[in-house]
């Protein structure tokens, strides 16, 4: 299947101070992440908070300009070039953001929103806007009487619903969903993950799709990258990762999952990793996750591993691919503690069993 989306070693830093007797330090946020994204697939990114996920999403949408590396949208390098070249490749991909209020104006009505792309890309003549309009709120499952409310008369499912259908207002491509529903009751969360579901299946979009609920991700991703400190650690099919994983922070994540059978979590062991994140300033030497990793050995930490091809996925570990690599346990001294996994609560079950 051919790649609508091509990342190739991603390089985002920020300039993080310093003084004029010392060397200059950044902030690495990221640091050559590669990647396809396929036509209708959906790739979803996962990994702990300052791992570099939102990061990734800005810059893919040129929010914010990469440091170096390419980004290639239908064959088109977007990563550089001036903001004004980049307007009629805008068209081609949008973006969800997490939190609906903050990224609706709240001073202009659900019509004056979903009216701006239309206008702003000339995709209609201005008396047809209202119309079209109307059908991107049908097209997400609102009514027209919508469209003269503020998004302060919405409630937050609403509010999403509003900034989905401002992103297909131009017939995206790719649409980036930088965690869209993490502020949303878990009835609501299942009804947005169905819409983008239904859409990709009418509409053959593709999604990256930004994520902590790895259950979540586990259902409707076609494959997940884990991030860790700006680089991804694993990155393969969805199904094989939810059998098995092979890089240790990936198996860390993982542990972390709820299940909804109470007879499968009665067997299921949590991994917590001791330890903070390192600083993405001052990074650690050889491999970054060697600091918190129950297995790390002399060349995790004199060695950066590089990412590579390991059966059928992509892994960052010296020792992936060997046998029975990770245990599922650390051995004694590591800083692992492993605990009994509760089960899901009524909540969590809801959702799993409306999204499935």
């Amino acid at each position: 299947m051919s790649a609508i989306l091509e990342v190739v070693d991603l390089v985002k830093h920020y300039p993080a101070g310093g003084n004029w007797f010392g060397p200059r330090r950044v902030v690495h946020a990221l640091d050559g992440v590669s990647f396809k994204l396929a036509h209708g697939e959906t790739l979803a990114v996962v990994g702990e908070s300052g791992c570099g996920k939102s990061t990734l999403a800005r810059c893919l949408m040129r929010l914010s300009d990469p440091t170096s590396g390419n980004v290639l949208l239908g064959g088109i390098e977007i990563a550089s070039g001036d903001q004004l070249r980049m307007r009629p490749l805008r068209r081609q991909m949008q973006i969800v953001f997490q939190d609906p209020y903050a990224s609706l104006n709240p001073q202009r009505t659900v019509f004056q929103l979903l009216a701006e792309p239309l206008r702003l890309h000339q995709v209609c003549a201005r008396h047809e806007r209202r119309a079209k309009a109307a059908e991107l709120l049908a097209a997400v499952g609102l009514r027209a009487d919508f469209l003269d409310r503020h998004p302060h008369e919405l409630s937050g499912g609403q509010r999403q619903r509003v900034a989905i259908a401002r992103a297909l207002a131009l017939h995206p491509r790719v649409i980036i969903c930088d965690e869209p529903v993490s502020g949303l009751d878990v009835s609501v969360q299942a009804q947005v993950i169905n819409l983008l579901r239904r859409l990709q299946r009418d509409e053959g979009m593709s999604y990256i799709f930004i994520s902590h609920d790895l259950g979540l991700v586990l259902r409707i991703a076609h494959r997940v990258a884990v991030m860790y400190l700006g680089q991804i650690v694993e990155l393969g099919d969805a199904k094989a990762l939810a059998r098995r994983v092979m890089h240790p922070y990936s198996q860390a994540l993982f542990s972390a999952t709820p299940v909804a059978d109470p007879s499968a979590a009665a067997g299921r062991r949590r991994i917590v990793l001791s330890g903070d994140l390192p600083s993405p300033i001052d990074l650690p030497t050889g491999c970054r996750f060697h600091m918190r990793c129950p297995y790390r050995q002399d060349i995790c930490v004199e060695r950066e591993p590089e990412l590579k091809q390991v059966e059928d996925r992509l892994v960052r570990c010296h020792f992936a691919g060997e046998p029975d690599f990770p245990p599922a346990a650390g051995p004694n001294g590591y800083a692992t503690t492993i605990h009994s996994t509760a089960t899901d609560s009524a909540a969590t079950r809801d959702v799993r069993a409306t999204v499935a």
